[in-house]
């Protein structure tokens, strides 16, 4: 059995364990970090800005922070006003491209409605867009020309894949069920990249069903609570499932809720060669690839080789 994996008690899916890899990246980052700082007197540098009060960015953002404490990165956190204009934070963002001892500029979303994301995001230098969002980081991945700052998400995924198959991707179909610029775009590139055959599949996809049961490996990323249901799953697939829903729990106690995936999980574990639960699968990944992309970064700004992290 692959690394980041366990047995199912309740199917014959192999579970992926994304704390566990997630664990092994960060280790991996606070070694390199370490590293960086003996040879070169340099640690990673992240900024992550929030604007506004939504509840569910602070956690994030707080998430973020604390674990780029953990890794001894120089972390930075600008928290400011849902009021606050769009030049401000483009004023705040120049200067963060200008800071030596940042590296990585993260701008937790979404923003208020009165400031332009795409504006905000195309004013970070590509080579601290450490959430992969920018133009050149998503031409760059697209035509494989350059160096990329890979989305977080994907960039996990892919890790946890690997976990699972190895270099063994080559010439398998792959179907990613979502077409976000966030996760389903990039992670078609990146499969493509590893010499997947690959369709990029949607809510309005004809047949959809039938569509997914061809793949070798499934991405789910569309946004649906337990859309895709076990019988869509070809015996044998890998499952990626990156959706996050709650939903009520009453068997927990009044008013309770669940995390559930895109993914009918008690379904699919029965069919499935190996599958993510959730929680606990790409969901700690995303944090991890974030202190990942962020040492990548400082290492590219020193013109140092970028370390093997997955």
């Amino acid at each position: 059995m692959a690394k980041g994996q366990s047995s199912s008690a309740s199917g014959n899916a192999a579970i992926i364990d994304g704390r566990a890899v997630a664990a092994r990246v960060t280790e991996r980052v606070a070694e390199e970090t370490r590293r960086l700082r003996a040879e070169a007197g340099v640690v990673p540098g992240l900024a992550v800005v929030l604007v506004g009060d939504d509840p569910a960015s602070h956690v994030y953002v707080g998430a973020k922070g604390r674990k780029a404490d953990e890794l001894g990165f120089h972390s930075v956190q600008h928290t400011m006003a849902a009021t606050t204009s769009e030049e401000e934070l483009l004023a705040l963002v120049e200067a963060l491209n200008g800071n030596p001892e940042i590296h990585g500029i993260l701008i937790q979303l979404p923003l208020p409605s009165h400031i332009d994301t795409d504006r905000v995001i195309e004013a970070i230098r590509p080579e601290k867009d450490v959430d992969g969002l920018h133009p050149v980081n998503i031409g760059r991945l697209a035509s494989g020309a350059g160096e990329a700052m890979v989305p977080c998400t994907p960039a996990g995924c892919m890790i946890l894949l690997r976990g699972v198959l190895g270099d063994g991707l080559d010439g398998l179909e792959a179907v990613v069920v979502g077409r976000s610029n966030l996760v389903g775009k990039p992670i078609a590139q990146l499969l493509l990249a590893a010499n997947c055959t690959v369709t990029v599949a949607h809510s309005r996809t004809r047949d959809l069903a039938d569509v997914v049961r061809r793949a070798d490996v499934v991405v789910a990323a569309v946004g649906r609570q337990e859309m895709i249901r076990g019988d869509w799953i070809k015996p044998g697939a890998t499952v990626i499932d990156v959706g996050t829903s709650r939903i009520p729990a009453p068997e927990r106690g009044e008013g309770k809720m669940r995390l559930v995936g895109d993914v009918a999980f008690d379904e699919a574990v029965a069919v499935a060669g190996a599958i993510t639960p959730v929680p606990g699968g790409v969901g700690p990944m995303t944090i991890a690839m974030l202190m990942a992309n962020t040492l990548i970064a400082a290492c590219r700004s020193l013109g140092q080789p970028v370390p093997n992290l997955g």
